[in-house]
């Protein structure tokens, strides 16, 4: 029989930057019995996490949920605003802004791909100048949609998605903007409304704390309109089902019941902290990294700290220095699982998570492992990155919200 769970004493830790480790209250949640998705009891809890999770995405409008990982939310954000053929503006910052690129491709859409060159060009964000030059390159309007990832899981870089939707404004350009926060949902500060995005993209198991298999779509009034002409085969993603039957609380086909139980404690979770809270809290967390990072001497994955994740932290290891042996090492000797480089950036580095079920010791661990784990892999270290996060931290104290209620 193959053992899942082969861990010979305390807790692994998981600090992969999604899936993100689960509380404990939210497990719990999602044990209880499943019930009728047809009945009464599952249409109030519909009606009422649907209304919940659009406090997250800081929208007044609808907000779909799929049984499915980001990949079906990526699938579902195109399949309902685009027509075979049409053109698609992605801008590459790293391996899933590749991956949605590749989607493109295979639903037949015609994306074009602009971005920095090489291995550098994934240690920056969006180039929002780049967009709109190329939108006034486009007198017709033949590219429909623009596409950015928000948080690069696979980099640690945080784009400025405002700024991207001011150079769609500024091209004076009717494409639709389609954002990727699957990663950055919960845990980086996030505005659907305000930042005037048109799709957003999302997942369970990053900030939201849950295990994978929900996805999200947030919707704008625009998007719902063009997805009435919208010529991509769809049924399962097909928005206006789903519409109808949420009005209800309800699904058009059967909804992850127990997923759903834990969204809605999740949701719970963020609320009652308070949003302002929970991205103050990551926002420290990935400062106590990044300080433990500079005192061993390391480069950051990301090279613009106006755009450092609050997610992760990306780690460059030295020239010459197998980031994935070094993360084989970390893994065997003290059970700690780190992200690997992917893409362009693997053997390159690795990610530290700074999200989910975590909390400063945690960080301090994993710290810990991660210099241990460099020292037996002959990583030449500058000092000591531990006490670096523990001064952090100790100097920095998460001050307490005067209103847990804050949305």
């Amino acid at each position: 029989m193959l053992k899942l769970d082969f861990h010979p004493s305390g807790r692994h830790f998981l600090q992969i930057p999604g899936p993100s480790p689960v509380p404990d209250r939210i497990l719990r949640a999602m044990s209880l019995p499943t019930i009728d998705h047809r009945g009464p009891e599952f249409g109030a809890l519909g009606r009422e996490l649907l209304a919940k999770t659009k406090q997250v995405f800081k929208t007044e409008h609808p907000v779909v949920i799929y049984p499915a990982s980001g990949t079906g939310a990526w699938e579902a954000a195109l399949a309902n605003t685009m027509s075979p053929g049409d053109r698609v503006l992605m801008f590459e910052t790293g391996h899933f802004a590749t991956l949605w690129h590749k989607m493109a491709l295979r639903l037949d859409l015609t994306p074009e791909f602009i971005g920095l060159p090489g291995y550098e060009g994934w240690r920056q964000g969006v180039q929002a100048e780049m967009i709109k030059e190329r939108l006034k390159d486009d007198p017709d309007h033949e590219i429909k949609a623009v596409c950015v990832v928000h948080n690069e899981t696979s980099t640690g870089v945080t784009s400025d998605i405002a700024e991207v939707r001011r150079a769609i404004d500024e091209a004076n350009h009717p494409a639709l903007l389609i954002v990727d926060t699957i990663s950055g949902l919960a845990s980086a500060d996030y505005r659907h409304d305000e930042w005037g995005v048109d799709v957003t993209v999302s997942g369970s198991q990053k900030g939201l704390m849950l295990p994978p298999g929900i996805s999200f779509n947030a919707l704008s009034p625009k998007a719902i309109k063009v997805s009435k002409q919208a010529k991509l085969p769809k049924s399962f993603w097909a928005w206006d089902e789903i519409l109808e039957a949420n009005q209800n609380g309800y699904w058009p086909y059967t909804p992850s019941t127990n997923l759903l139980y834990g969204l809605n404690e999740a949701l719970d979770m963020l609320l009652d902290e308070g949003m302002p809270q929970v991205l103050a809290r990551h926002q420290r967390w990935a400062a106590g990294v990044r300080a433990a990072v500079q005192a061993w001497g390391l480069e950051i994955q990301c090279q613009d700290p106006a755009l450092y994740s609050p997610v992760l932290t990306g780690v460059v290891m030295p020239e010459g220095v197998d980031a994935d042996a070094v993360r084989k090492i970390i893994y065997e000797r003290f059970d700690l699982s780190l992200g690997m480089g992917l893409g362009k950036a693997k053997g390159k580095m690795f990610r530290i998570g700074h999200l989910g079920d975590c909390n400063d010791l945690t960080l301090i661990a994993t710290l810990g492992g991660c210099e241990a784990g460099m020292k037996l892999a002959g990583v030449s270290l500058r000092g000591s990155g531990v006490l670096a996060a523990l001064e952090y931290f100790a100097a920095n104290p998460l001050q307490a919200s005067s209103d847990h209620q804050a949305r």
